[in-house]
């Protein structure tokens, strides 16, 4: 394949943030809680969000415990709006009602946010 043949998709401004479940709190209740409650919350602060994900790892060997359990994805068509909603959260600036609820279901010093640019190359199979 040649570099001509490639195209690209329109870029999408990606906040990563990396969650860790409270100490205690197994994982199916942890995510039955942020399904359920927690993500449906956040909704109301979700302005200019192209798409909320939320991806549950599960470490491999499965005894393993890794520093995070979900990694929760803000999709953003605008790298500044990714930018500063990165910014704005990873200072702890937040809605009252959204650091009350976090502290019911992760362990907060453990939250760690990331932008990132995705560029994906669609792939001509033959």
């Amino acid at each position: 394949m040649h570099v001509s043949e490639i195209t690209m998709a329109a870029e999408i401004y990606k906040v990563l943030i990396f969650l860790k479940r409270r100490p205690g709190m197994s994982q199916d209740a942890f995510r039955e809680y942020y399904e359920n409650s927690h993500s449906k919350l956040a909704m109301k602060y979700m302005v200019g969000a192209r798409r909320y994900l939320r991806r549950y790892v599960k470490p491999v060997p499965a005894n393993d415990e890794m520093s995070f359990d979900v990694i929760t994805e803000l999709w953003y068509d605008d790298r500044a709006m990714a930018e500063r909603v990165a910014a704005f959260a990873s200072r702890g600036e937040l809605p009252a009602e959204i650091i009350a609820d976090e502290e019911r279901v992760f362990d907060r010093s453990k939250t760690r946010y990331a932008t990132l640019v995705e560029c994906e190359t669609q792939l001509a199979l033959k």
